[in-house]
């Protein structure tokens, strides 16, 4: 990757031994929405079978872009991290690798020891990496329930599930059009009929 590329979301790396104990009030300092792996401290390196040192993965989102070397100065000077950093191309791949949810050869970690800060909603982005599992829920939701109006649905999420309700406000549109297609399927309102007989 040419190092002057810039990018409002970058991913790093730091280790244990050689971190702040306090990383997690020099981060806040930042002012920048950040989001940490669980310590990886189960790790094997395959070449030796034995234990990789103990360290935390990292993303950045900044509100403007940055360069390679202003991430990788503030990594250094801030966590005594590797200067080494990268642009996160996949917010998704970059969260399994946080857990190794899609690795299941490698050791697990607890989705619950992610680290956030400085305003960055866990709950928005697992939605967001999530997307294709949580429109199908809500589909199944839907179905299940026999929503055929928007209404039903937000109140059902925002009494259920609230995780849902700002997946549900975003996607709107989408979710309107599909209530509004159940309501008025002449098949639905066939089958309706019979039932009611």
């Amino acid at each position: 990757m040419a190092k002057e590329h810039r990018s409002s979301k970058w991913t790093f790396i730091f280790y244990k031994e050689s971190a702040p104990v306090d990383y997690l009030e020099i981060l806040e300092e930042l002012h920048v929405p950040f989001v940490l792996s669980p310590w990886h401290d189960k790790d094997i390196n395959r070449q030796t079978g034995e234990y990789k040192k103990a360290h935390k993965h990292g993303a950045f989102f900044f509100d403007s872009l940055k360069s390679y070397k202003q991430v990788s100065e503030l990594i250094k000077e801030k966590l005594n991290g590797p200067s080494h950093v990268e642009i996160v191309q996949s917010p998704k791949g970059l969260f399994n690798y946080f857990t190794h949810a899609e690795n299941k050869e490698k050791t697990q970690y607890d989705v619950n020891d992610i680290e956030v800060g400085c305003g960055f909603n866990l709950d928005k982005f697992l939605v967001e990496v999530n997307s294709e599992d949580f429109i199908n829920e809500v589909v199944d939701i839907i179905t299940q329930k026999d929503f055929t109006e928007f209404e039903e649905l937000v109140l059902y999420a925002r009494n259920n599930q609230k995780q849902l309700l700002n997946f549900i406000v975003d996607r709107t549109f989408f979710f309107a059009k599909y209530l509004d297609s159940r309501r008025c399927n002449p098949l639905r309102k066939k089958v309706k009929v019979e039932k009611d007989e």
